[in-house]
Formats: structure tokens, C-alpha cells, sequence
């Protein structure tokens, strides 16, 4: 059932990142929020079936997007193994963790964006890089990705315990 829920929350994450938002002007180019989903991902398990998914939901990004083929699988492994590195030096529940994290995150993921313009066009293509964009994307995501972690965490312990309720009935159901 947690699958379910995380596929829900991705295809939620989605149409958010590509059709609600880009309505709104200040949110056109919001940083990515499968970035959230990540983070979530590798916040409550250290398990190698998260890779998978992580994969699947950076294959997904990278088939509607228009960067280059593995930009977001790749972004979004580094994030993950990233995450799982310093949670075990850190104590990964504390709210600078999650903030540091967030703004990491992102920067990562600018980071390989602008090495795959420059290995593409050149160091010539420094000019073109709209630094401003950066900034706003790693203050968006330093504003909203903690919040909606903790918002995730609440929807999933819910969804957990509405699950196990539902299982328990239906157990005592068939027992009848």
C-alpha cells in the first residue's frame, strides 16, 4: 500500500510541476518538486528498492522534459546517495538538516545543468546563464521543500494508519 502512496504522490508532484504552476508567474520556473519526493524517499528509507524508485520517477521527469536523457535520474541518485551519507553523520530529524538538504538539493541539480550546457556549448555560454533564475530556484526550494516534507510525513503516517484499519476489517470480515 506505501507504493500506492508514493506513486499517487509523485503523479501529484507532476501535474503540479507541469501544469498548475506554470498558471501562476511567480512560479513558472519553480525548482523541480519531484525533488521533494526524493528527499522523502531517502529520509525514511536507506533501502536499495528506493534506487529503483528513484530511477523510475527520474526516468518519468526525463521523458517529459526537455533536458538531456538521464540529467534527472542522475540528479536525483546524487541526491539520494547524498542524503544517505549525511543522515548517518547527522541527526537526520532536525529542522536545519532538512533545510541544508533542501537548498542542497537544488543546487545539485543546477550544478549538473549548467556542466551539461558547458560540456554541450562551451565555457563561452557563461554569459547566458541566468544566474538570477539560480537564486530564486534555491530560495523557493529553501521556502517549500521542508514544509512539504513534514506535510508528506503527516499524509503518509495517515495514510498508514487508514490502511491498517482498512486490512484489520477486511481480516475480520473474512473470519466471519
Amino acid at each position: 500500500m506505501n507504493i500506492l502512496f508514493f506513486i499517487l504522490l509523485s503523479l501529484l508532484l507532476i501535474v503540479f510541476q507541469t501544469v498548475v504552476f506554470p498558471c501562476f508567474p511567480g512560479f513558472v520556473q519553480c525548482f523541480d518538486l519531484l525533488i521533494i519526493d526524493v528527499l522523502f524517499l531517502s529520509l525514511i528509507s536507506s533501502h536499495f528498492s528506493i534506487i529503483f524508485a528513484i530511477v523510475i520517477i527520474g526516468c518519468i521527469m526525463d521523458s517529459i522534459s526537455g533536458v538531456p536523457f538521464c540529467y534527472h535520474i542522475f540528479s536525483y541518485l546524487w541526491i539520494y546517495i547524498i542524503v544517505n551519507i549525511v543522515k548517518q553523520l547527522l541527526f537526520q530529524r532536525s529542522i536545519i538538516f532538512i533545510f541544508i538538504i533542501s537548498v542542497a538539493s537544488v543546487l545539485i541539480q543546477q550544478v549538473l545543468l549548467l556542466f551539461s550546457v558547458f560540456v554541450n556549448h562551451g565555457t563561452n555560454t557563461f554569459q547566458l546563464v541566468d544566474l538570477g533564475l539560480l537564486i530564486k530556484q534555491v530560495f523557493w526550494g529553501f521556502i517549500f521543500i521542508p514544509p512539504s516534507i513534514w506535510l508528506i510525513n503527516v499524509f503518509w503516517q495517515n495514510w498508514i494508519f487508514i490502511t491498517k484499519r482498512m486490512q484489520k476489517q477486511i481480516t475480520q470480515k473474512y473470519r466471519e
